[in-house]
């Protein structure tokens, strides 16, 4: 059977949660929704919202569960430093949407040995250190 056509714009909501959103799209939902288990083993229900396109991005999405959650993660594999995270974060700041936060890659060279590409990367703990401190700043 056929896969059904992902309509562009629309975003679908992988993982319900109340007590913060991650926002993210591609590789980084398999990491997310990771950490979103790893999260909710310590109370803390994460909603996790895979993009599935950027641009458009699903702007009514994002905001409908920012505005229950009030603190916002956006993870994504790219480099953190203008990466398109940085562009959903400005949008829901300039609303004044609660508490917004971005992780992505170090804006370094990636390194030839397994060990440091590994620290380069994003993982699952690194997206849960993130939201603990998001939910530590209020």
């Amino acid at each position: 059977h056929a896969a059904q056509p992902v309509p562009l714009g629309r975003a679908a909501v992988a993982r319900a949660g109340s007590d913060v959103t991650i926002v993210t799209w591609s590789k980084a939902l398999h990491w997310s929704l990771a950490a979103a288990e790893t999260l909710a083993a310590q109370g803390v229900q994460a909603e996790v919202i895979d993009l599935r396109t950027l641009w458009p991005w699903d702007r009514d999405a994002v905001f409908a569960s920012a505005e229950r959650t009030r603190r916002v993660l956006v993870v994504h594999e790219a480099v953190q430093v203008a990466g398109f995270g940085a562009e959903i974060v400005a949008t829901l700041a300039e609303a004044g949407v609660g508490r917004v936060a971005r992780l992505g890659a170090a804006r370094a060279p990636v390194g030839y040995s397994p060990g440091l590409e590994a620290q380069a990367r994003i993982t699952p703990e690194k997206v849960v250190d993130a939201v603990q401190a998001l939910l530590r700043r209020g």
